[in-house]
């Protein structure tokens, strides 16, 4: 069997070598991003993210870090980290995969058939285990505001994903003495 170098040197090439767009990080075949699609028919068809992916020294034998740049509202996806809890990719890893069972296969699963018993964010998995339509709702709009195309900038976030910022701080000035119980008016 070949070495990991060779191996991961191989890995990367077929990805690169696909219809996938990979963008090295620091010219190395360890870390890089790769431009990924919502797989068609699902909630998340017409989004694009960007997904880190970083290789241990032991690729193939030990599992690549994998996670989303850009928001993705899913249970198993944490919204801040963009880390994924996906099975074979942080359990079951086994040698016999490569980048592309990632991006052809176990990605597209994960988007698919969501996980909510396992959950990364609860607020995604208690919204849809308690109103499906509202958790298609708002996945739709992550879709739209996070995972537009023309919407990527170079570091993987919208733009104007600031707002967040904006949103709360709107929402501090918009309470009163009054909604605070015990709080003397002045």
């Amino acid at each position: 069997m070949s070495s990991p170098s060779k191996r991961r040197e191989m890995d990367v090439m077929k990805l690169m070598m696909s219809d996938y767009t990979v963008e090295t990080i620091n010219d190395g075949l360890t870390e890089f991003n790769v431009e990924f699609n919502g797989p068609k028919e699902s909630l998340y068809e017409g989004g694009v993210w960007k997904i880190r992916v970083e290789l241990p020294d032991a690729y193939p034998y030990k599992s690549p870090s994998i996670g989303f740049v850009n928001k993705i509202y899913h249970p198993n996806v944490d919204e801040l980290s963009g880390s994924v809890c996906l099975d074979v990719i942080n359990q079951s890893w086994s040698p016999m995969f490569d980048l592309l069972n990632v991006f052809e296969v176990f990605l597209p699963q994960l988007l698919l058939y969501p996980n909510a018993s396992d959950p990364l964010n609860g607020d995604a998995a208690s919204l849809m285990m308690k109103d499906r339509k509202l958790y298609d709702q708002k996945v739709k709009e992550y879709c739209e505001r996070y995972a537009k195309k023309e919407n990527i900038s170079n570091n993987g976030t919208a733009d104007g994903e600031d707002t967040d910022e904006e949103d709360i701080s709107e929402a501090d000035t918009q309470s009163s003495d009054d909604e605070i119980p015990g709080h003397a008016d002045l």
